[in-house]
Order: C-alpha cells, then structure tokens, then sequence
C-alpha cells in the first residue's frame, strides 16, 4: 500500500528520487519505532560514574552525612573518602554530629497503644459487656506488667528484686525474684478472686491469716523450688478471670473483699490491685534495668483517691498505737463535722486537691478549718505510700502545722505493705 500526503501525492521524495522510506519508489514517510536494548535482551549500558572535583565533593559532605545526596553523588563521595584523609575525617565528624541530633527510636512498642487502639474499636462497637470504670485501671496495669514479661528468658525471671515498704516508722524489706513477685501478686489478687467466687491460687496451701503478707509467705514456702516463669500463667489467667467476672457481675462495687485485719469494698480493691501491680511492675522492670511508665492520669488519680481516702483511718490507726500526735479535745468532733483538716495538693500527672480530716476519721475535710497544706508530685505521693519514699525525705512543699504534716506523710508512708 503506498502512503499518500495531504495533498493526494504519494510519498515520493522529488529531490533525491527515493522514498521516505530509504527504498526505491514507496514506503511510509512515519519511521518505525527502534527496537529497545531492554526489550531483546542485551545488557544494559552501564551509567558512567559522576566525576567531581575535590572542591564538590567538599561541599556533598553535609548531604551525604544527612542521607540526602543522590545515589551517584553518594557513591562518588564514598569513593572520595577512601582517598581523602581530610574528607574522610570530616565526614565522620559530620556523621556524629547527626546522630545528635536524631532522636533514638525505641523497638518497644507504645504502652499507650492498646490503649489507643482499644477506645478506637469500642468507639466504633461498643462492648456487650463492658468492664466497669473502677476496674479498668486493674486490666491495664496487668496487662502493661504482662507487655513486660513476655520476652523475659530465664535469667530475667531468676533476677533479684527486693520488695520495699514502711513498717513501724521504718523502712522494711524482703529479697525476692521477678517469678516471686508474681507469685505474690498471684497470692493477694487471690483475695479478690476468693470475694469473687473464683478459685483461690493457694488451693490447699493453709494461711494463717487473710492478710497480704501471710497468704504470700505460705505460697513461697509452699513451693519446693523458687517460682519460675511457670507462675505467668496462672498469674495471668486469674487476672484476665478477675477482669472478666466484674464485667458479668453488674454490681457497682459495694461487695466487701476481706484482707484479714480490714475490708476494703470491691471498687476499691480493684484501684487497690492495680496500685500494687504498678509498683511490683517498676520493681521488676528496675531489676532487669528497663524503663516502665507511670499509669495513665485517669488511673493515677483513682489511685491517689483511694490513698486519700485512707488516710484518715490509718492516721487515727496510729493515733491509738502512739505512733501519731493525739488530737486535742477542743478539735475532736462527731462523725460527719468538720474538723481540722490538711490540704494535699496533688501536681502533675492525675493531681487534684483533697482535705484530709486530722482528728477523726468519721470527720468532714473543712477548708474552714484549714491548719496545713502539703504539694507534692503525683508519682512522688504514690511512691511515698508505697513505701518506697521515706517520709523525711519526700519532696514536698510545706506550709501549716509541721506536727500535722509529719503525721501524714507518715500515713501515707504508713498505706504500704508487702
């Protein structure tokens, strides 16, 4: 077929007598694309390396410290550095310069993220049965000291930690290991499994007393071998029983849960729970030299309420063994009065204000009758009532009667156990 112009001629070419087409008399005017190297299967050129004068190569130094320059530019400079003593010392001056100034990135994951990822999904479909606000600082709390103890290998679990907390105004202690600190978080979360109507951890293990201390020390010596990593599992498995029973119960928290010499309603021995997990939780995470954050500020403040909340009983607990100033008869007042009260200002993370009641724990905090007030750190207050703070030596801002003062921050000193 012969290819015609615009004009009906045919693609005759009249000053050379040939076709556009290189041949004798036709062909088509349009040229035929060339063939690709890449598509009959030769090798490709390789791209000839970029050539830069010293000067340049001077001035990629920065860039390439930052990752920035071109892969040509990159390897030119490389080749360079393996020539130049000066460049080569100055880019690994530059190199350190930027490590400075990036942030290191942690492998670990988020702790705030199941968090995150759990409001996102319920806020799309909400839970049938959801867990009960009181016992939500409980869930997260076993499940970050969960996070922690997966990777553990058998020398972390045999780590050494020593328990600490304040006894008859002074500091006490008991040598342990991570495996025995979930041994004891096993044995008195058991007491709220027991109120629950759960199986109790001890089984036929025979206490002398419900209290933390007894039901924890019958544990260990009932075990023929130190605790091992064998103990997450049940740990674990009660927790999740505990968490998930509450959500069934439909009870507001009022059911009483005994820890031998005291009670403690249900809602409370939940926060009481997730007080202490938290706290063994930075013990192991401090013997094993891992950093662990404090609780969200939702569920710090639920636990500095219910030190607050305590305070008063265990302020006049003291009064009666002698170990706290006694109250005048003038300031002595009937349930449900006010009396004379501390302010403990709370700062930072989960802060807030609370007027303790000095003389009576059936007394009402009263502004009114205001004699001292007490600013401390969140994380700090929670640390002093775990015993781990001595109360001389809290940071605390002071303002009132010291007499007063000194007696609740022993109090609150006086909240922690084993």
């Amino acid at each position: 077929m012969k290819a015609y112009d615009e004009n009906g001629e045919n693609g005759h070419n009249d000053e050379t007598g040939e076709s556009d087409d290189g041949g004798p008399g036709t062909g088509a005017r349009i040229p035929l694309p060339r063939a690709s190297v890449e598509d009959d299967g030769r090798a490709l050129p390789e791209a000839a390396p970029v050539a830069l004068e010293h000067q340049v190569l001077t001035s990629l130094l920065g860039a390439w410290a930052l990752a920035a320059c071109s892969a040509p530019e990159a390897a030119a400079v490389e080749e360079h550095l393996g020539e130049c003593d000066s460049c080569a010392d100055e880019a690994l001056r530059l190199r350190e310069a930027v490590t400075l100034l990036q942030r290191p990135e942690s492998l670990d994951l988020d702790p705030a993220l199941r968090t995150r990822v759990l409001e996102g999904c319920l806020e799309r479909r909400p839970p049938r049965i959801p867990v009960p606000d009181w016992a939500a600082s409980y869930d997260a709390e076993t499940a970050r000291l969960d996070a922690l103890l997966q990777d553990f290998g058998d020398a972390e679990w045999h780590a050494p930690v020593r328990l600490r907390w304040f006894e008859d105004d002074g500091a006490a202690s008991r040598r342990t290991t991570v495996a025995g600190v979930i041994a004891h978080l096993l044995s008195v979360d058991g007491t709220v499994a027991v109120g629950l109507g759960l199986d109790d951890p001890l089984g036929d293990i025979t206490a002398p007393s419900r209290a933390p201390a007894a039901r924890t020390e019958a544990y260990w010596r009932a075990s023929h071998y130190p605790p091992t990593r064998a103990v997450r599992a049940p740990w674990r498995e009660q927790s999740h029983s505990i968490v998930r029973t509450v959500a069934f119960t439909g009870d507001a928290g009022g059911m009483p849960v005994s820890y031998g010499d005291f009670e403690l309603p249900l809602r409370d021995a939940m926060l009481d729970r997730a007080f202490e997990c938290w706290v063994h939780a930075e013990d192991i995470a401090e013997a094993v030299d891992y950093p662990y954050a404090p609780p969200s500020a939702r569920h710090l403040n639920g636990m500095i309420d219910l030190a607050a909340r305590m305070l008063p009983g265990v302020l006049a607990a003291r009064r009666r063994a002698g170990l706290a100033t006694p109250g005048g008869g003038p300031h002595l007042v009937a349930a449900g009065g006010p009396g004379r009260s501390l302010r403990l200002e709370i700062e930072g993370s989960g802060g807030g204000e609370w007027l303790i009641p000095l003389d009576s724990p059936g007394a009402v905090g009263s502004a009114d009758h205001e004699v001292a007030h007490v600013a401390l750190d969140g994380v700090e207050f929670c640390r002093l009532a775990a015993g781990h703070v001595p109360p001389a030596e809290a940071a605390a801002g002071q303002v009132g009667d010291r007499e007063a003062i000194r007696d609740v921050l022993f109090a609150a000193a006086g909240l922690s156990r084993m």
